[in-house]
């Protein structure tokens, strides 16, 4: 019962990521219609910009403000250069996902080949232990899942109550009425990829904090369980995204206390293949 318990507390910081990371690619797929697959590629690059500066004497934390700028940068430059170009020409969607996925490629082996194959790690403290009954987490942790409530928060607030995430609904739900109703829908999408792609960014710092050793292809795996807390919550839901993203960091952790830890990702995939299955809108998402 006590690892049952404990897994839990594992749950809960895996989910902390796991949310940063779902709620920038839905809003990314809400408001632009693309699946950006490099998505992945982005946190790890972002997570190699903080590690860089990590390695110069900076503190982690104050390194990631270089991992969401690089994130925030990055998903900028991949929608101006690569996917509304595609966009424009009239590709489409299976093709956009396909382009997507050869950005994962060049993002990923294009960080191996300059940071070489090897696992590399932040220079950082986990402090002191926390335990809670059952459950022992690090200061660190505690300050990830900290960390995620309050940029839930913002991200609620920005999304409800002003202008700028007003203008992303209506561009998320009819981006030509939008246009026709004046609002600059081009400033919203790009703006859209900047804040998800500074989300993208802090999950990969946060990614590289939590565990403990990464390389240039860490987040392929994760990336399916992004998709699979997407899905589960409904694409292009934020809030269904904080949902899933529970739900997975949970179930993919608790699963490794009842069976062996390594298929415990395999939980996220039968997941997502089920939601697919039966409600491909997901749990917050309307019917089509």
């Amino acid at each position: 019962m006590s690892l049952f318990v404990a897994s839990i507390g594992f749950g809960l910081v895996t989910a902390a990521v796991l949310a940063l990371a779902a709620v920038g690619f839905t809003l990314q797929f809400a408001v632009t219609n693309v699946l950006n697959l490099a998505y992945g590629g982005v946190m790890i690059v972002s997570a190699y910009a903080a590690y860089l500066l990590n390695e110069h004497g900076v503190n982690a934390w104050v390194a990631s403000l270089a991992a969401i700028a690089a994130g925030g940068v990055l998903s900028v430059a991949l929608n101006n250069v690569v996917y509304t170009p595609f966009q424009r020409r009239g590709t489409t969607p299976i093709a956009m996902v396909i382009v997507a996925l050869g950005m994962t490629l060049i993002l990923e082996f294009g960080t191996q080949a300059i940071a070489g194959p090897t696992n590399v790690s932040l220079n950082m403290s986990q402090g002191a232990t926390v335990k809670l009954g059952s459950i022992i987490l690090t200061v660190v942790q505690l300050v990830i899942i900290g960390l995620s409530i309050v940029v839930m928060l913002l991200v609620h607030g920005l999304v409800r109550y002003t202008r700028l995430g007003k203008a992303m609904r209506a561009t998320a739900a009819n981006r030509d009425l939008a246009r026709n109703c004046g609002i600059r829908t081009e400033l919203v999408i790009t703006m859209t990829w900047l804040i998800s792609g500074c989300l993208c960014g802090l999950a990969g710092a946060t990614f590289a904090m939590n565990s403990g050793t990464f390389g240039a292809t860490s987040t392929d795996i994760f990336l399916v369980l992004i998709l699979a807390a997407v899905f589960l919550g409904g694409p292009g839901q934020p809030y269904g995204a904080m949902l899933g993203a529970l739900v997975i960091g949970l179930a993919t952790e608790v699963s490794a206390s009842i069976i062996v830890s390594d298929y415990k990702d395999v939980i996220a995939f039968v997941i997502l293949l089920t939601m697919l299955a039966v409600r491909p809108s997901g749990l917050l998402g309307a019917r089509a």
